[in-house]
């Protein structure tokens, strides 16, 4: 049996590793060795959805997790996802999309037509003033905003972009789901309508009508 000595100093030696774990490189990983790719939405709670813990208690230490508007690929998130697997140890990437999101409440024409009414040249941004190099293509920004037809679609093919994506270890191992608000459960990605026949997956569900501009350059 350890004294109190001994536990407090083994406990005090593991916190000090655990501060100052980012100096070890892929030495010193989170908990899990896992990169989260997930949606800005307050109603999804990561930790409940996947059993770790990342935001409760904060500093949980299991995984680095980033948030962005829907959850999707984009070019910070595979900045991110780049820099974790590449040189702090990370061998697994998970994917958390969610239902009732707000990605699906409208087209992004729309939005960006109303930046338009605002007197905004969406072809004339400037996406990081940081980084002046790092532009969008005329027409692109509807585009680049990033609503989604269908989430279950959108989860399946952010997958498919990291598995494909040079910048990625080909042996990290990638995954995707789905987070039901309706129901507080996770599930994989489907399209058959029997398996989320009660959950809002869609743009139809919000009354959207029109198809969202071609993001995505990988069919399933």
């Amino acid at each position: 049996m350890l004294s109190m000595k001994e536990e407090l100093t083994a406990r005090i030696e593991a916190y000090d590793k655990w501060a100052s774990r980012r100096r070890y490189g892929p030495d010193g990983p989170n908990n899990r060795r896992l990169f989260v790719l997930t949606c800005m939405d307050e109603r999804l709670p990561i930790d409940e959805a996947l059993g770790i813990h990342v935001d409760t208690p904060p500093g949980g230490g299991d995984a680095h997790c980033f948030r962005n508007a829907g959850g999707i690929i984009t070019d910070d998130a595979i900045r991110s996802a780049m820099l974790t697997c590449n040189f702090f140890g990370t061998k697994e990437i998970v994917v958390v999309q969610h239902t009732q999101c707000g990605m699906l409440c409208a087209n992004a024409r729309a939005l960006e037509t109303q930046l338009q009414d605002k007197g905004i040249d969406t072809d004339q941004i400037i996406l990081d003033p940081t980084l002046p190099e790092l532009k969008l293509g005329k027409g692109a920004f509807a585009k680049w905003i990033g609503m989604m037809d269908d989430v279950d679609e959108t989860c399946i093919k952010t997958v498919e972009a990291f598995r494909n994506h040079p910048l990625i270890p080909k042996d990290v191992i990638i995954s995707g789901w789905i987070w039901e608000v309706e129901t507080r459960r996770l599930r994989a990605p489907t399209q058959d309508p029997n398996k989320r026949a009660r959950t809002d997956a869609t743009t139809a569900d919000y009354g959207v009508k029109d198809k969202q501009p071609p993001r995505w350059t990988v069919s399933i």
